[in-house]
């Protein structure tokens, strides 16, 4: 009995020496807890700034192109005519006149700007037209080959291209015409 009661007394006195731990309650996160949770307060009132003031966005002519937006032209092409716009894109190597005596896309080598859809609505247009006078040349003169009357109108056609046009040799290398 004696050893129970020591075992009592040991048992009441022993929480009186071991503390419960503190619990602290902090009812805000640091700065770095709010980042890691998603809370992002100087990021959302510069986002909510710049909504309220809005700017325009600075875009290329090539990227409004790519958004299917036809930038104005600087230049206006008012009483231009066709050939007036072909000599254009032959003079910028946008398109360059074949050895076959067709005009060729030869955007890869653009030196100002790009070629517009209005300008491959064009090159398709001369090409056809071309087409279409071979044809007719081939009824007026039915005993030459085809292939020497659209040499032979390559030839005197080359003379009349503009100066600079982007032009094809016959061996297959492109350069200016020079006058």
């Amino acid at each position: 009995m004696k050893h129970r009661g020591l075992l009592l007394l040991a048992a009441l006195a022993a929480p009186g020496c071991i503390r419960a731990p503190e619990i602290v309650m902090v009812d805000r996160a640091t700065a770095l807890e709010e980042q890691a949770s998603g809370s992002f307060q100087d990021v959302e009132r510069r986002l909510a700034r710049a909504g309220m003031s809005p700017a325009p966005v600075p875009l290329t002519p090539n990227q409004l192109e790519d958004l299917g937006l036809q930038p104005t032209p600087l230049v206006e092409n008012m009483g231009k005519t066709q050939a007036d716009r072909v000599d254009e894109l032959l003079r910028r190597h946008c398109v360059g006149e074949g050895r076959d005596g067709l005009l060729v896309d030869t955007r890869h080598s653009c030196q100002a700007g790009r070629l517009s859809a209005d300008d491959v609505a064009l090159v398709e247009r001369v090409n056809r037209a071309r087409l279409q006078l071979w044809q007719w040349m081939q009824t007026v003169r039915p005993g030459v080959p085809a292939g020497s009357l659209r040499q032979r109108w390559r030839q005197l056609h080359v003379e009349g291209v503009v100066c600079g046009g982007w032009v094809e040799s016959d061996d297959g290398t492109w350069g200016e015409k020079k006058c």
